[in-house]
């Protein structure tokens, strides 16, 4: 986290921010009648308090308490002389809390009277009480400004144009829908976001609002508009009396789930609003290690030698002279089928599925590494095992989540030395995914830098410019997802993949034909072999774990349905989906990789007969 930048941070990664500020002000007796922003200059412990509250559940940003710390709403209490004081002490409070363990946000909600030409508050009016609020938030030291639930698109303009006058932080813009999908002045998401897509901001977005839901609605057709970073601050649900007190009605571990959704319709940038509390953060925040992209550091193809070092770096194999796999890519279509290592130390059944495969006409065994963060048999020796006693090539997966530099080189020299010569480099899950959640993931490098060690391997040196003599000829492959709801990162990830060095990629399941043609003529730049990635739906169940809980699965809400009403014949329609996909498909791609799940290798089979 800090002290990178905010956008620095906010580059190529999702953040947690915080919850409700009045809600917990509320919860510590603070009643409404009172003005909250005030509290930054007679209780300020109380302040500070709720914000080691958010930081503690993980939040990454706090807002300092200032939602309304304008002067049009601070004269309502006789306030308006203590502007600058309130907000510059939100900033010190938010501060001092923060330290150096998470960004600083000033938040600047509405003016809080109609901003029209006849008043009662002017345009050139509010701009100048936002200029004066965003202007004492800058000088105390914030990180950015969070322009906050905000109704009327005019305002919010007014105050970005503000913000953007008397500072040079960044700017999130967010808006507040009713539960038809408009602000209260009838603006659609579509029209918000066009509108606010002439000015640089950091992201639009939402918050409060009726709940999650309503956010996730308007954030879809936002996304569908807008190409920058999106941002959701959703309420808890919408509030009921109980008792004489509001209280909000959505769980941490719902609110929780609809972080996946906010993620998965292309926002970077999550945290709650009214009802929301630092359980529901705490919630947020495990969603979001489980699903934002893992942390990665460059690795340099040359390699800077210490003084007195000399290595030569030799010529790399061909894909053809590294393996039987490579020999025969893209010159005819190749299959590929995965077997997971078993949980214990019998191979036995594992060993019988690949032969069956083999005496079926498949090419090349995929094993897995510790898939969805569980733990198996390491797929070295498993790999080692099929390629002895049953004769047919595999592909190991290389996964970057558990082990260092040192010992993910130290693995592929010995994979090599062992006769195991077709890699595929993927990231991998985060351990939270999994069986040991509290487990630390390493990731030094994401599969990208592996790939770049890999291909210096290949050229008969280490990263650190030791010689490896004579040097590895492994065959390099990547993963890809044509389905990624940000495809321009991805296809850019794909390319930076290639330049390290990979020769051949294998997709994530692809069920949408047409995202796959749209990834194919997007990356018709890119000369290697593309296999696609096909899984063989078991259940309705089955079909929406893949869709909800396994990063980077996307299945349409079609086949899903098709599932759902197959019943009890579910495996039959999911054998049926599969086959489609791959008539469909065959002519676009050199290859196959599937995935049977629970090691059926029958359903492979069974899938394959169409081709």
């Amino acid at each position: 986290m800090p002290k990178k930048t905010f956008s620095e941070a906010f580059k190529d990664n999702i953040l947690v921010c915080d919850g409700a500020m009045g809600t917990m002000l509320y919860e510590k007796g603070f009643y409404i009648n009172r003005n909250y922003d005030e509290l930054n200059l007679t209780d300020a412990q109380a302040v500070k308090l709720i914000h080691e509250a958010y930081l503690k559940a993980g939040a990454e940003i706090i807002e300092t308490n200032t939602f309304g710390a304008n002067r049009v709403k601070l004269t309502a209490f006789s306030l308006e002389s203590k502007t600058r004081d309130i907000n510059l002490a939100g900033v010190r409070i938010a501060k001092e809390a923060a330290g150096d363990a998470a960004y600083v946000a000033g938040s600047v909600g509405p003016i809080g009277k109609p901003v029209t030409s006849q008043g009662p508050v002017t345009p050139q009016e509010a701009k100048e009480a936002f200029k004066e609020q965003i202007g004492a938030l800058a000088e105390g030291g914030v990180d950015l400004i969070i322009l906050e639930t905000f109704n009327d698109l005019k305002e919010i303009k007014i105050a970005i144009e503000a913000a953007q006058e008397v500072c040079q932080l960044p700017v999130i813009a967010q808006m507040s829908f009713a539960e038809e999908a408009k602000t209260a002045r009838g603006n659609t998401p579509e029209e918000v976001a066009q509108e606010l897509s002439q000015y640089d901001l950091a992201a639009i977005g939402v918050n409060c609002s009726s709940g999650p839901a309503v956010v996730l609605n308007v954030l879809q057709r936002m996304s569908m508009v807008y190409h920058g970073k999106l941002s959701a601050q959703p309420n808890a649900g919408s509030p009921h009396t109980v008792d004489g007190r509001m209280l909000y009605m959505a769980s941490p571990t719902y609110y929780a789930e609809f972080a996946r959704k906010f993620i998965n319709a292309g926002a970077s940038f999550i945290g709650g609003c009214c009802g929301s509390t630092p359980e529901h953060i705490f919630e947020v925040k495990n969603m979001v290690k489980m699903l934002r992209p893992g942390k990665a550091i460059e690795v340099p193809i040359e390699v800077k030698l210490k003084p007195g070092k000399e290595v030569t770096k030799v010529e790399a194999a061909q894909p053809q002279e590294k393996s039987k796999l490579g020999a025969k890519l893209g010159k005819e279509f190749v299959v590929l089928v995965e077997l997971d290592s078993p949980r214990g130390t019998d191979p036995s059944k594992v060993l019988a599925g690949a032969k069956f495969l083999k005496e079926n006409g498949v090419d090349a065994i995929n094993v897995a590494d510790s898939p969805r963060a569980t733990a198996r048999m390491h797929n070295i020796p498993m790999c080692e095992l099929i390629q002895q006693q049953v004769g047919i090539e595999t592909v190991l997966h290389v996964c970057c989540r558990d082990r260092n530099l040192i010992a993910l080189q130290s693995d592929l020299i010995g994979a090599y030395a062992l006769g195991i010569k077709n890699l595929c480099i993927i990231t991998g899950d985060p351990p939270k995914l999994g069986d040991y959640p509290d487990c630390t993931a390493v990731y030094d490098v994401d599969s990208i830098g592996l790939a770049r060690i890999t291909n210096l391997l290949n050229h008969g040196m280490d990263m650190a410019g030791n010689p490896i003599m004579p040097p590895t000829k492994l065959l390099i492959g990547v993963g890809a997802d044509p389905g990624s709801v940000d495809l321009d990162r991805e296809i850019s990830r794909f390319e930076q993949k290639v330049d390290a060095g990979a020769e051949y990629v294998m997709t994530q399941p692809v069920y949408d034909i047409k995202s796959l043609e749209n990834f194919l003529k997007r990356t018709s730049h890119i000369k290697i072999p593309v296999i696609i990635g096909i899984i063989p739906l078991r259940s309705y169940k089955n079909a929406e774990f893949l869709h909800n809980e396994v990063p980077g699965m996307q299945i349409p809400e079609p086949i899903r349905e098709r599932m759902r009403l197959a019943g009890e014949n579910g495996a039959m329609e999911g054998i049926k989906i599969a086959q489609e996909a791959l008539r469909e498909v065959k002519t676009m791609v050199q290859g196959v990789y599937m995935m049977p799940p629970f090691n059926r290798v029958d359903l492979a089979v069974e899938v394959l007969q169409v081709i």
